[in-house]
């Protein structure tokens, strides 16, 4: 019998057919030549193992092959995506967007040079450390700051600074695990310092830190608990007890309050929130908080203490390891200075935004969507639900909103949430009831025209 591999065209053949000749018109030969090479592998491997080709054997079928493999080539990794969620702070989608001023002074650094370590008054090198530092000041009541690329490295930076090679007290209350399955004693680990746990689980006072301290002792950590919550029988010891004992004995007290919020929580709605400039007050040598979790900037950790403490961090090699560049400074900076007036805080910063939004008014969001779904002939209801904060924040509360509540009867609720995630740009929701639901708390009103687009290509899909 003919090796039906015979009948596959050549690579010379095939590039000069029209088909091809469109192709390279569109992209670089040595792209096209390099996926028209791994097709024909393909096809060779396949016909070898004896299935049929299928299909029209002519070079318009290997040009439709290239093409596929050409396009998927250039999505890109990291791509936007609407969140349809409710969750606001949510991690594996990017946690906070920025808002527009952020995105404008970000885009106006990135598109030329900056002086991010050159001193315009004197006409020398600077320090990439100064940004930001007046603003943080100003927001927190700190005497010095200095931001890194999260608020992990922030602790670690702390940690190695002050108490590399000596014992730091932990409440067993506060080994907590953050995102990505790090933990508190796994970070306190690898700035060098040696962990000293005190205290119970359910209950830590300020005498079990006490008699934990004497020689070998650097320091004390606090961690705020913030994805999670102790209730009933409890007790812990507060930053002001922990700040007269690290006084008194000679060692430094750094609070991790892991979460950046720098406005009243109840502005928000929200419950009691830890503040970095209560905690500054009360007598923490450090305080350590995100940039985008609950603060709305972009990923960064941001340190705040005294000058003398501040200082040694900046000495230390490992903060140039974990320095950020200039594209984060910019956007954190935008975003601290909307901070000087709450309202335009709360306005302009989207995660601040979506956490405000009242029940009323995403209850008309959820009608104006569904109302633009039936006008184009697809059927929903409209739930009372709830979304969350997200980003390991205030685990307990439940935000009211009104859901947008989508059945297909002919696909399953988890086949529709892969084809919305297949689209451009893909759409993130999820299942509740057995039905698909969308939270329109977390979708941006620029976005409701692409979203009701893709729920209408792939529930009309469906049902053809």
């Amino acid at each position: 019998m003919t090796d039906p591999r015979r009948e596959i065209p050549g690579v010379d053949t095939l590039l000069a057919s029209r088909p091809f000749a469109l192709l390279l018109g569109r992209y670089p030969r040595g792209r096209v030549v390099a996926a028209l090479r791994d097709v024909l592998v393909e096809v060779r491997e396949s016909a070898a193992d004896g299935s049929v080709l299928g299909g029209p054997e002519g070079p318009e079928r290997y040009a439709d092959a290239v093409a596929t493999r050409l396009a998927a080539a250039d999505v890109p990794s990291l791509r936007r995506v609407i969140n349809a969620t409710g969750v606001v702070l949510h991690t594996n989608l990017g946690r906070a967007p920025l808002g527009d001023g952020a995105v404008e002074a970000l885009t106006a650094i990135a598109r030329g040079y900056s002086n991010l370590e050159y001193d315009l008054a004197a006409g020398s090198r600077g320090s990439r450390y100064i940004h930001c530092v007046e603003l943080l000041r100003e927001m927190t009541g700190a005497e010095d700051a200095v931001v890194v690329n999260n608020n992990a490295a922030a602790v670690v930076l702390a940690l190695n600074t002050l108490a590399e090679g000596a014992g730091v007290l932990v409440s067993r209350g506060e080994l907590v695990e953050i995102g990505g399955g790090f933990r508190i004693p796994e970070i306190l680990e690898r700035s060098g310092a040696r962990l000293v746990e005190v205290g119970t689980t359910n209950r830590t006072r300020a005498d079990d830190y006490e008699r934990a301290l004497g020689q070998g002792i650097a320091g004390i950590l606090k961690v705020h608990r913030s994805n999670f919550r102790i209730t009933g029988f409890t007790e812990e010891a507060s930053v002001a007890e922990l700040a007269e004992l690290a006084s008194r004995h000679g060692v430094a007290l750094v609070h991790d309050l892991g979460s950046g919020l720098l406005l009243d929580p109840a502005l928000l709605g929200l419950p009691d929130e830890p503040q970095p400039r209560t905690s500054l007050e009360a007598g923490a040598h450090v305080v350590t908080m995100s940039g985008d979790k609950l603060l709305g900037g972009p990923q960064a950790g941001i340190v705040l203490g005294t000058r003398d403490v501040v200082a040694r961090m900046r000495g230390n090699p490992l903060c140039r390891a974990l320095r950020v560049d200039k594209l984060i400074l910019a956007a954190l900076e935008a975003t601290l200075r909307l901070y000087r007036d709450r309202d335009s805080a709360v306005r302009e910063i989207p995660g601040l935004r979506m956490l405000a939004a009242t029940p009323s008014e995403l209850e008309n969001r959820a009608r104006s969507l569904a109302q633009k779904l039936g006008a184009a002939g697809m059927t929903c209801e409209l739930w009372p639900g709830s979304s969350a904060v997200g980003g390991g924040a205030f685990p307990e509360v439940a935000l009211p909103t009104t859901l947008v509540v989508l059945r297909s009867p002919e696909r399953p609720p988890d086949q529709v949430l892969a084809q919305l995630r297949e689209g451009e740009p893909p759409v993130i929701a999820r299942i509740q009831d057995e039905a698909v639901v969308i939270d329109p708390r977390t979708v941006g009103k620029n976005e409701e025209t692409e979203l009701v687009r893709r729920l209408t290509e792939v529930l009309a899909a469906a049902r053809a």
